[in-house]
């Protein structure tokens, strides 16, 4: 089994169209964080998304790495928004993950405002970020967020640095909302002439927890655990053209996402879509003016 791979944007590296969201790690012991990693040469995944806020994942992946550095395209995040801080934690990533350099840094969840002034300003995150990348303490740059407002965000800092990938929500319940959807294709269309690398997630999404809910929680959202309606969840983002979709930082579902990713992709079929959303319940994590922050 491999899942296909795909050009990272313009980075040269030939990336499994599925990367594994290493959120899933941040609170696992070193046995179980070992076991959930070899799933990755299972299905042939050779690119890992991380960041400084995971809890543990970057500690967890460590001795994963010690030995198998070269095998994969490593991306990390960092929430800081000054220079120094982002710089900073820059290298506290490149500390607790073990390694000398990392392929990836992203500005993580770059989309209000007073954010990006900051971010931009002389003295920002993305003019140190830049400078490090100069020292080869990192070799690409990127930007991420959530929300219904940040593909238009994206679209603001591609036009303000030539960031080399960008990450956000998609799914068929978030596409339905015509604002995003409209500002999300923008976007795709840059990013595609741009040869920018687009990562997905919440693809597999079913909703906000309830109050009420008895299961156990493993990530912020509650996610589909159907293996048909995730394959159609996963289809239909992998059956767009250009875009990457990250794994669920729900590590009981890895199995579940990976499977899905494997199989030869079908074209989505919009009346099961809706099935899917009348059967489970599935809902858009964000909606404007209602729910846009985790």
């Amino acid at each position: 089994m491999s899942i296909p791979r795909l050009p990272f944007g313009n980075t040269g590296h030939l990336s499994s169209r599925t990367l594994f969201g290493a959120a899933a790690l941040g609170g696992m012991k070193q046995d179980r964080a070992d076991q959930t990693l070899e799933m990755l040469d299972r299905f042939g995944l050779n690119h890992i998304d991380t960041a400084a806020s995971y809890g543990d994942s970057e500690l967890r992946l460590a001795p994963f790495l010690k030995h198998r550095r070269k095998d994969f395209f490593v991306a990390s995040k960092t929430g800081e928004r000054s220079g120094s801080k982002a710089r900073a934690q820059l290298e506290a990533s490149l500390t607790r993950l073990g390694i000398d350099q990392l392929d990836l840094i992203q500005l993580h969840n770059l989309v209000a405002d007073q954010d990006w002034q900051t971010a931009f300003a002389d003295d920002g995150a993305v003019a140190a970020l830049a400078r490090a990348q100069e020292e080869g303490l990192v070799r690409y740059l990127g930007v991420t967020g959530h929300g219904t407002t940040v593909a238009a965000a994206h679209q603001r800092s591609l036009q303000a640095f030539p960031f080399d990938s960008v990450l956000l929500p998609y799914s068929f319940a978030m596409n339905r909302q015509a604002d995003y959807h409209a500002d999300f294709e923008e976007l795709y269309k840059t990013c595609v002439d741009r040869q920018v690398a687009i990562q997905t997630i919440k693809s597999v999404a079913l909703r906000r927890w309830n109050e009420g809910d008895p299961d156990k929680r493993y990530s912020w959202y509650k996610p589909l655990r159907d293996q048909a309606a995730i394959k159609r969840a996963v289809d239909f983002t992998l059956s767009r053209d250009h875009l990457f979709l990250n794994t669920s930082s729900d590590a009981t579902i890895l199995p579940l996402i990976l499977k899905a990713a494997d199989a030869p992709i079908d074209q989505p079929d919009d009346q099961a879509m809706k099935d899917d959303v009348e059967t489970y319940g599935i809902e858009p994590l964000f909606v404007r003016g209602v729910s846009d922050q985790i």
